[in-house]
């Protein structure tokens, strides 16, 4: 939440706590309201969304040490808005109007012995910081963007809140052609995470401002990809590996494979005559398409042995290895490696 709406909005009452809460206090509020107004409890409840929404928001920062010192002191010296919420002059600053025009400004509590950086309190509700800083700790210098007494300059932003991470588990086919999930944002709330086509298992996806609300907007959501294995597919690189049976007589004859692709379609490729269990058959650009490039399809066929031979076929097998003697097929691999 942007830092003019701290201003505006009681996160203290939004949780239904005192202002001196504790976080256990916080903590217990918090999941007391996330349940009754959780999206997956009020399916189609506008109203119950935007509660979730909002008490999420209010856990944000007030569960965040940081976060909540911050917005009491907002809350504290500028709850009154620009108006004449400051202590001193009629336009709400001491001498009226916004500093820079008839002298520098600060502001102190206890008498000085606390000064309360306005600069970094507020500065972030114009875009940018307030100017110059004076020597008692509070802010100096001209105000611009049209403001009266002065010409100058917004210098610094107000504080970004912190990153926060999560996770979305998807399908190796949502990853080859990309996806948009639900993600949970810190204190519960959602929010949608596109995926690009071809996202790899454990990469980071960032999502903008989706992340722990701060004074100068939220930070950022890291979003970890984790893909499901599947029972056909496999992912080598950018290409897609899938084993597939084959019959003895194909193996040895030769045949057009018709071979299923990840993204429900089909391809035909050819078997050579006398191709061995391993060999790899190349469906070109049928992979993985990412950003620095495409892979392709990548088909393993695996001979099928065939089983439960009646005593003709035994015995014809029988006759085929008379007259075609296999050999030893294992002989090269012993001589490569040297045994």
């Amino acid at each position: 939440m942007a830092s003019e709406n701290w201003l505006n909005t009681d996160f203290y009452k939004v949780l239904g706590v005192s202002e001196t809460a504790s976080d256990a206090d916080i903590k217990k509020a918090y999941r007391k309201l996330a349940r009754k107004y959780h999206p997956d409890q009020n399916p189609g409840d506008a109203a119950a969304e935007k509660k979730f929404k909002e008490i999420s928001e209010a856990n944000d920062v007030l569960s965040d040490k940081k976060q909540r010192e911050e917005y009491d002191q907002v809350r504290k010296y500028g709850a009154a808005g620009f108006g004449g919420g400051f202590p001193g002059g009629a336009g709400g600053f001491p001498g009226g109007g916004f500093p820079g025009g008839a002298g520098n400004f600060s502001y102190s509590t206890g008498g000085g012995s606390q000064g309360i950086n306005i600069e970094d309190l507020l500065g972030g509700m114009f875009g940018g910081g307030m100017g110059g800083s004076s020597s008692r700790g509070g802010f100096s210098g001209g105000m611009g963007g049209g403001f009266p007494g002065g010409s100058g300059a917004f210098q610094q932003s107000a504080p970004k809140g912190e990153d926060a991470t999560t996770s979305a588990r998807i399908s190796l086919k949502q990853a080859y052609e990309g996806a948009e999930v639900s993600v949970f944002r810190p204190g519960g709330s959602q929010t949608t995470a596109r995926l690009p086509q071809g996202v790899k298992d454990g990469q980071k996806v960032r999502l903008r401002g989706k992340g722990h609300a701060g004074p100068g907007g939220a930070g950022d959501l890291l979003v970890t990809v984790r893909v499901d294995a599947h029972p056909i597919f496999e992912r080598e690189g950018d290409n897609v590996l899938v084993h597939v049976p084959v019959t003895l007589e194909e193996a040895v004859n030769g045949t057009i494979l018709e071979v299923p692709t990840l993204d429900g379609k089909s391809v035909r490729l050819r078997l050579p005559a006398g191709s061995p269990t391993g060999r790899k058959l190349r469906a070109k650009g049928r992979g993985f398409v990412t950003k620095k490039g495409t892979g392709d399809m990548l088909v393993i066929p695996e001979v099928q042995v065939p089983t439960d031979l009646t005593d003709e076929a035994q015995a014809a097998l029988s006759r085929f290895l008379e007259l075609a003697p296999q050999g030893n097929p294992r002989e090269e691999l012993f001589k490569k490696a040297g045994v």
